[in-house]
């Protein structure tokens, strides 16, 4: 299975899925396209040390939304890639694109939805609302995508405990390896082997 992975940043969990695909516990997938946000994305880096194709497709770089929305619809296409992966993907998916690849666009959430999710909540910020409001857990969550932030169906979510003296920045990266980087892999998987279904709006996996 072709997947194509949509990144912004660091590109760690872009790294998972490399390592994961290496190790053979993703055999028989392929990452076929590498999209960021930005060119200064340290994961388009990665990318290349790993001989991905990427490309870069801003929103600030086109004439309207809607032209951007074809674009990426038009390369993600061109690339064969089967499922989208957003992970760590700051924007928010066209219409077009979310449409066209109903169902098969996943996402990775740094918190346990319906928790701390929404429009403005990624990076740091849910980290920090968890703290704030003293949540004893926290965790991440993979879910399908829809035309709203973070209100598709969940596939995975896995928790960890929150510890006294964590800071937004500690507990970020402890959500990270523990939680994001092992769900996102799993997730792809699942999906490979044709684990998922929905029904009714909710996610059905057979583990």
């Amino acid at each position: 299975m072709k997947i194509a992975v949509f990144v912004s940043g660091g590109g760690t969990n872009l790294q998972a899925i490399i390592d994961n695909i290496a190790s053979g516990y993703l055999a028989g997938v392929e990452i076929s396209l590498v999209v960021a946000s930005n060119g200064n994305a340290y994961a388009l880096t990665r990318a290349k040390d790993h001989d991905i194709p990427s490309t870069v497709l801003s929103v600030k770089d086109f004439a309207s939304r809607d032209e951007w929305d074809q674009t990426v619809l038009d390369t993600v296409k061109k690339s064969g890639a089967e499922l989208i992966v957003l992970a760590g993907y700051l924007s928010l998916l066209g219409e077009k694109t979310v449409k066209a690849y109903s169902n098969r666009i996943i996402n990775i959430h740094p918190a346990l939805i319906p928790s701390f999710c929404g429009a403005g909540m990624y990076g740091i910020k849910p980290h920090k609302a968890a703290l704030a409001r003293g949540v004893k857990v926290s965790g991440a969550t993979v879910h399908y995508v829809n035309e709203n932030y973070d209100e598709g169906p969940i596939i995975l979510q896995k928790s960890v405990e929150v510890l006294p003296g964590d800071t937004p920045e500690i507990l970020q990266q402890r959500i990270m390896k523990e939680c994001e980087q092992v769900i996102l892999p799993k997730a792809i998987r699942l999906i490979a082997d044709g684990k998922v279904t929905i029904e009714n709006n909710i996610a059905c996996v057979k583990e």
